[in-house]
């Protein structure tokens, strides 16, 4: 059974740093574009940074531009989130999702997802 599993969310103060920890099992995930989403209560969910299977490849939403870093270790079929001077805007349920083929933004192109880990930003 394929299964996604995040965690390393938390409360952190605003300016801190949470570094997220995606870890997919089930398949062998290298070759697959891994995806971190968040959500909000009431608002649809948001893409926040992609990697392709290669790692070559990153892509993020502008507003986490410069404070957020995705990585994977394929040796491990784990994806991370760095994220780094975080703000109270940053809170959300974050996901990890994993598709085949080319990096994607949409939510629709994903075929596999975590169960979502809260990340909360205090100002």
């Amino acid at each position: 059974q394929v299964q996604l599993v995040e965690y390393g969310g938390g409360l952190v103060q605003a300016g801190g740093s949470l570094r997220l920890t995606c870890v997919a099992s089930g398949r062998d995930f290298n070759g697959y574009t891994m995806g971190w989403f968040r959500q909000t209560p009431g608002a649809v969910r948001e893409f926040v940074a992609v990697i392709s299977w290669s790692g070559r490849r990153t892509s993020y939403v502008d507003s986490v531009k410069g404070r957020f870093t995705i990585s994977r270790d394929s040796a491990k079929n784990t994806v991370y989130l760095q994220m780094n001077s975080l703000k109270p805007e940053d809170t959300a349920v974050y996901y990890c999702a994993a598709k085949e083929g080319l990096v994607g933004r949409s939510s629709y192109e994903y075929d596999y997802w975590g169960q979502g880990t809260q990340v909360t930003v205090s100002s």
